[in-house]
């Protein structure tokens, strides 16, 4: 297994340290191999992002599998088994940052169009491979900027398949058909600074604080749907004082975060929080950042393969999902794109001793290989 081409070039791409927003070369290596066997390659670099566009065939429907090559920063050294970058190969196993997240599945996927190009030379419609290295980062010069430049150029997307780690306890467990959307607020209470021997001489912007958590955490804002969970509220972040311990602070700062289902909207969201935070009374300032509104396939071609070959390698009956955090299908849905995300256990990703099996990373490249047959053959 240690030879399979999947497995090879997996290892390439993880011992290249492409910490987001750096790619360190991981789509060049991508891009020549496959423009040796009849690909297309655009490059469009957008300030430090580098992104990739390769396609074979010209004419509808495109089906584009989807990802990224630039990883999470690996944390302290020593909480590895092996070194971040090593991509060594244990038991069966292979370590290292983006194994899982999502360098095994680019390289599956990279694979995967080798073979279907080299079996179907004169495939129906066009096949594309769409690669980024801001889906890390602020997400802003990469597949969002691309999907403006495939707007303005008339290119339309049919069917993406993102390969994202999907996946809970086996291959292919899992789907997502969709996302959550995300809104995160940061939250300044404002009172006055003074001794705290004199509280009447300030005002202590923490005590209202309390009630501030309680009304957000206890709001139910919806109920959710028959694809969303309930819209969820969480705290991230919960700063105040100088680390004195006899200064009332002059002010407390939050960050919270929504994600949210299409029950709601952002502004909903928005104006709902003024006015509970309105009420109580407080002197406050609040600023706003929304990651993603949520999106959903709910059934069509792509779903339907999906399961079938999924089914087929696995015997497993998909479970189809929404649940986790934001990912590039939120730019690329909105355009009318069926978008499946379909990839690796997704238990150890962004956690030191990152890992990815070597049978999986195999069997993920023959489940991307039949898909495409599937939808284009």
């Amino acid at each position: 297994m240690n030879k399979h081409p999947t497995v090879e070039l997996a290892q390439q791409l993880i011992q290249r340290e492409s910490v987001t927003p750096n790619d360190k070369g991981c789509q060049q290596l991508i891009a020549d191999r496959l423009a040796s066997c009849g690909f297309k390659i655009e490059h469009f670099q957008y300030d430090e992002v580098s992104n990739l566009w390769a396609t074979h065939g010209t004419q509808a429907p495109v089906f584009v599998f989807a990802g990224h090559t630039d990883v999470v920063p690996p944390g302290p050294e020593q909480e590895w088994k092996h070194p971040p970058f090593s991509a060594v190969v244990d038991n069966g196993i292979v370590y290292g940052r983006g194994a899982a997240d999502m360098k095994g599945s680019v390289a599956a996927m990279a694979h995967a169009l080798e073979l279907f190009v080299a079996e179907h030379p004169n495939h129906g419609g066009t096949i594309a491979l769409l690669l980024t290295s801001d889906e890390e980062g602020p997400a802003v010069n990469g597949i969002r900027k691309i999907m403006e430049h495939f707007k303005e150029s008339g290119i339309k997307l049919d069917y993406c398949l993102l390969g994202e780690p999907s996946s809970t306890e086996i291959l292919g467990d899992t789907i997502k058909v969709g996302r959550r959307g995300s809104l995160s607020g940061w939250l300044t209470i404002r009172g006055k600074e003074g001794h705290i021997a004199y509280p009447h001489l300030a005002d202590n912007p923490i005590h209202p604080l309390g009630k501030v958590i309680t009304k957000l955490t206890e709001k139910v804002w919806d109920q959710g749907n028959q694809f969303f969970p309930p819209t969820s509220f969480q705290i991230s972040n919960l700063v105040a004082g100088e680390g004195t311990g006899n200064v009332i602070p002059g002010q407390a700062k939050v960050n919270f975060n929504f994600r949210y289902s299409p029950e709601l909207d952002e502004q909903a969201i928005i104006a709902q929080t003024h006015q509970i935070l309105d009420g109580l009374n407080i002197n406050y300032d609040l600023e706003w950042q929304a990651f993603g509104r949520p999106f959903i396939t709910e059934n069509g071609k792509l779903i339907d393969v999906t399961q079938q070959v999924i089914k087929s390698f696995t015997g497993l009956d998909t479970e189809l999902s929404t649940s986790g955090g934001t990912s590039d299908g939120r730019f690329i849905a909105p355009t009318g794109t069926q978008v499946v995300e379909l990839g690796p256990i997704n238990a150890s990703i962004h956690k030191a001793n990152e890992h990815v099996s070597l049978q999986d990373l195999i069997k993920l490249t023959e489940i991307y290989l039949q898909i495409s047959e599937k939808m284009l053959c």
